[in-house]
């Protein structure tokens, strides 16, 4: 038995099916989080039953009438694959607006059952709801909910499927309406509405009516504010990553990588007789690349459990806002605000949420943009330079973050000229939660999940890749081991040597070490960090602190053979260029366009490259009063990068003037 849970975005359908199914699918309070249809089995302890119930947990949406693409597939599932019945999740908050959706589902034939729920925080404001004689008005079971305690969810999956096989009756005879004909459509709409406020009038009490202003109102004209709340919203960023990558996450980080050391010596010294190449693959490969990007772990989760908290508590609905003037003018939609935000996790659910803009050019220029803020993955190596290079600076992190933005907003505007598209005057609709004090268990919940995908990406792919690399610089390419000081005439070496001479203008010398991390961060970005350790075999140096005893990374400097502001530039350059295999799978899957895609990746190698050589060549000139080695070759692949975009805009201006012609 298939059991449809649709509601209104917020409110609480994910929270409730993750109680239901065990699964800990991503929850948030803004629409997107949810854009896929998800289906799990609902745990025995919810229904006695011997029939397997299968819940399906599908995208928030306000209409039947699909506006956005999340939309389109819950109006979809519900209408064309024949659930057995439908659990509708109702804000009990925000009654007189979900139950618009309600009479919609109530039309299509199917068992409904209302999941009356947040009655917890309805209680606490002195609003009360007649759930019996809702029930009587709606002619379907409402049952009254709490989806963060488990309230009443036995009870509405029994009666669930307690109704299978049985129909649903309308609670008013809408009949047919004609969609194409849009004032027919807007009476229907207008009766819909005059039927839900009739049922809520009689049903609800409210204590504090919507229209009256309150604290949270007060708030929200500071926060949201055109000019403050950029300035509110820079110094809370400034602070999640002064936490999570200076004091507390550095300090934990500190604490970790002093263990992995301390087992890695341990590995050492038992196999100190042991075979010199299983030794170099064990010790030096497995457990140095590994724990390299492990012993960063500390600051991505102390940064997911900031972002959690404020995620919970509101504010991150309200940053939101904030951006959406802003990303408007530079022709990217209000609704890209939240592929950016959800993008400082994860880039692969950011381009998927894309999904909620309705304009095919700006879905797909969000989805190509979207990886420009610096992920979970990329903080390891932020933190590996900035600890080595940069220890007592704490600006690189939130440095990073913020040119990621500036990168967005100019990428945006360049898209916008090539594709010809001009300033037009659109609508961001979003609901702002009300405030809370944010959950320490959600908040802690969400950062060991995320945290667990990282674990088990490097204990994965960076476990494999750090591996091939260790072999790779071991052997030349007649399978003989590499004898010391002769590096260089390794397979990794052969391979990464040619792309060495790329990043010249970037970082000032040829460097197949250099390249070899930043060929393996296209597989995943953590490598970067684990494959620097590899081949320069400082597993041991980029511990934080050790880095405090050698003096401001001057070590691993020498090591590596760079400047700071090499190191800073080529930094730089693994951060804006394309993001991982994975996510641009995902790009390719939203924008179902090959020339979008390779224009994608065109463009983040054009802008990775371009923001490293800008910032070593003038960083160099700055701090020695002439230009880096390279400066020639980088200022001509910029002048072509240039010139392609001329030549599209300028091809695209002909074709806009032959339409125009045409029409």
């Amino acid at each position: 038995m298939r059991i449809a849970m649709a509601g209104n975005p917020n409110s609480g359908k994910t929270t409730m099916y993750n109680a239901l199914t065990g699964r800990s699918e991503k929850i948030g309070n803004w629409a997107g989080v949810t854009v896929d249809k998800k289906e799990s089995v609902i745990k025995k302890s919810y229904y006695n039953g011997d029939k397997e119930l299968i819940a399906v947990d599908l995208p928030g949406a306000y209409s039947m009438s699909p506006f956005t693409s999340e939309e389109s597939i819950t109006s979809g599932y519900v209408k064309n694959e024949n659930p057995d019945a439908i659990i509708n999740i109702v804000d009990a908050t925000n009654l007189s607006r979900s139950l618009f959706f309600t009479t919609q589902l109530l039309e299509l034939g199917v068992p409904v059952i209302v999941a009356l729920n947040k009655t917890d925080a309805n209680d606490k404001k002195g609003n009360t709801i007649d759930e019996k004689k809702l029930s009587e008005k709606l002619g379907c079971p409402v049952i009254k909910t709490v989806a963060t305690s488990e309230k009443g969810l036995k009870e509405v999956v029994e009666t669930a499927a307690a109704l299978e096989g049985k129909g649903q009756k309308e609670p008013y005879v809408q009949g047919d309406v004609d969609l194409t004909n849009k004032a027919a459509v807007e009476t229907a709409d207008r009766k819909r509405f005059e039927f839900v406020n009739k049922i809520v009038s009689e049903v609800e009490n409210r204590k504090v009516l919507t229209k009256d202003k309150n604290f949270g109102d007060t708030i929200d004209n500071i926060v949201t504010h055109p000019i403050l709340g950029i300035v509110i919203f820079a110094a809370v960023m400034w602070l999640v990553f002064y936490i999570s990558q200076t004091t507390v996450g550095t300090w934990l980080s500190e604490l970790l990588a002093g263990w992995i050391e301390d087992f890695q010596g341990f590995v050492g010294d038992k196999m100190a007789d042991a075979n010199p190449l299983l030794y170099a693959i064990l010790v030096d490969g497995i457990i140095g690349g590994v724990g390299a990007v492990v012993g960063f772990l500390p600051l991505v989760m102390v940064m997911y459990f900031l972002i959690a908290l404020l995620e919970d508590c509101g504010y991150m609905a309200r940053a939101t806002v904030v951006l959406d003037p802003i990303f408007k003018r530079v022709g990217l939609s209000g609704k890209s605000v939240i592929p950016m935000i959800i993008g400082t996790g994860c880039g692969i659910p950011a381009i998927m949420s894309c999904r909620t803009i309705r304009n095919e050019r700006e879905r797909r220029s969000t989805a190509m943009l979207a990886t420009f803020m610096p992920c979970g993955a990329k903080l390891p190596v932020i933190a590996l330079f900035a600890g080595a290079f940069f220890p007592e600076s704490r600006w690189v992190g939130f440095a990073s973050y913020f040119v990621g933005i500036l990168l967005i907003l100019l990428g945006a505007l360049l898209i916008k000229a090539i594709t010809g598209m001009k300033y037009r005057k659109s609508f961001f609709i979003i609901e702002l939660p009300e405030y809370k004090v944010p959950s320490l268990m959600f908040a802690i919940k969400s950062m060991l999940e995320r945290g667990k995908a990282y674990i088990v990406k490097a204990g994965t792919v960076i476990l494999v890749c750090n591996t091939v690399v260790q072999i790779m610089s071991t052997f030349d390419f007649s399978f003989q081991p590499v004898e010391e000081g002769m590096e260089s005439t390794s397979i990794l070496a052969g391979i990464a040597g040619p792309f060495a001479y790329l990043l010249v203008p970037v970082v000032g010398v040829v460097s197949w070490q250099l390249a070899a991390a930043a060929i393996t961060g296209f597989i995943a970005k953590e490598n970067v960090v684990g494959t620097i350790a590899t081949v320069f075999a400082i597993s041991n140096l980029i511990d934080t602190e050790e880095l405090e005893l050698i003096g401001e990374g001057n070590a691993v400097a020498a090591v590596m053979g760079i400047t700071k502001v090499a190191a800073l530039a080529y930094l730089m350059f693994n951060l804006y260029t394309p993001p991982c295999f994975a996510a641009l799978g995902a790009m390719n899957s939203e924008m179902k366009s090959a020339k979008w895609l390779w224009g994608a990746i065109a463009l983040q190698l054009a802008t990775g490259f371009s923001v490293g050589f800008l910032v070593y060549q003038f960083g160099t000139l700055f701090t020695t009063g002439s230009f880096g080695v390279g400066f020639v070759y980088g200022l001509i692949a910029i002048a072509a990068f240039a010139g392609v975009v001329v030549y599209l805009i300028k091809r695209n201006q002909k074709a806009i003037v032959a339409e125009y012609k045409l029409d």
